[in-house]
């Protein structure tokens, strides 16, 4: 695909400062690209790289584009401006309608016409697939699930009975969708499995990345709603409920029935115990422990940042020690406060 940096900034509403017949046809980096690419600036540390780039044009704020000598493309977000021209130089791949024919499909299964169904898929009984659906090799459809328009499933994907997926959902490989969530009762010494009687409702527009689990509720849904991008091997436990347009970096886990709200952004490897409220447009920093339920938008942050080894020995002594020193220094402030009281 070729389009003028003109088309472009009118492509993203944005603006042109230099020429706007210029030709873009990829996307690059600013010390790779070459004239026919188009690259973007986002943070001040690369900055510098403008001065040897070869790129045929660059993206960024009208702060960066003063004194830049190459072809600018000024948005006011930069990154986002950069992610709709790089979709619309490098389109999705295009993929046949019909039925591959060694795909296993109950005989009662409602598929659009315009669906595509991979080798290898298994479709079980009551399943609905809607319009323009891609099912890649080796996905696990069970009975009365659905797939909403214009989703994807990449390639191995387990989707449980039940399920319901919303449309335009991205959803890559290994992920399993609705398997039982963790119940587990105790009686008289042995674990009895507690039946997972619900199932997962995933709304329009989400993204899953690969090998991320999704549990299917207990007694009622576990629920992704609307925009939410979920990263690489994340677990979702039963029942949980993750707000429209909340972002989730990889390996984090979010134990049951914890309710996170919209526009949260949490990152990786984040812990968060079972049972809580997390508020809307909450940010949560990267190796947290979430233990209790936060009702107010801010950013939050737990864990010892790195340091040197022997550092971090001393100081961790000292972290135990820590609920001895405030006993004694509660017991020197009474004694100053009883000393320095008037005539006495």
């Amino acid at each position: 695909m070729k389009y003028t940096l003109g088309e472009l900034a009118q492509h993203v509403s944005g603006t042109v400062k230099g020429d706007p017949s210029c030709v873009i046809e990829s996307v690059g980096t600013l010390q790779q690209a070459d004239n026919t690419q188009i690259s973007f600036l986002t943070n001040p540390s690369y900055r510098k790289q403008l001065a040897t780039s070869k790129a045929g044009a660059v993206i960024m704020s009208a702060s960066d584009a003063e004194n830049c000598s190459l072809n600018v493309l000024v948005a006011s977000n930069p990154y986002a401006a950069y992610a709709r021209i790089a979709s619309l130089l490098s389109p999705a791949e295009k993929y046949l309608e019909g039925i591959d024919p060694s795909a296993h499909i109950a005989s009662d299964v409602v598929i659009s016409t315009t669906a595509s169904i991979a080798a290898g898929v298994v479709i079980e009984s009551g399943v609905t697939i809607g319009d323009s659906v891609r099912i890649g090799p080796g996905c696990v459809i069970q009975k009365n699930a659905s797939i909403g328009a214009n989703s994807v499933l990449t390639a191995n994907v387990t989707v449980a009975h039940g399920c319901e997926i919303g449309q335009r959902n991205l959803i890559h490989p290994g992920v399993v969708i609705g398997a039982d969530g963790f119940g587990q009762a105790m009686d008289n010494g042995e674990w009895i499995k507690v039946p997972q009687l619900g199932g997962v409702v995933i709304g329009n527009d989400v993204e899953i990345g690969a090998n991320t689990t999704i549990d299917r509720g207990a007694i009622e849904n576990t629920i992704i709603e609307e925009n939410v991008k979920l990263d690489n091997q994340i677990q979702v436990a039963h029942n949980v409920i993750i707000g429209a347009h909340t972002a989730i970096a990889g390996c984090t886990a979010i134990a049951g029935s914890t309710k996170i709200g919209k526009h949260c952004r949490i990152a990786g490897m984040v812990g968060i115990v079972g049972h809580l409220d997390i508020a809307d447009n909450v940010t949560i920093t990267a190796k947290s422990l979430v233990s209790g339920s936060i009702k107010k938008a801010g950013v939050y942050s737990a864990g010892t940042p790195l340091e040197l080894n022997q550092q971090w020995r001393k100081n961790t002594i000292r972290f135990k020690q820590l609920d001895e020193m405030a006993r004694r220094l509660n017991i020197l402030e009474k004694r100053l406060t009883s000393n320095n009281k008037p005539g006495e």
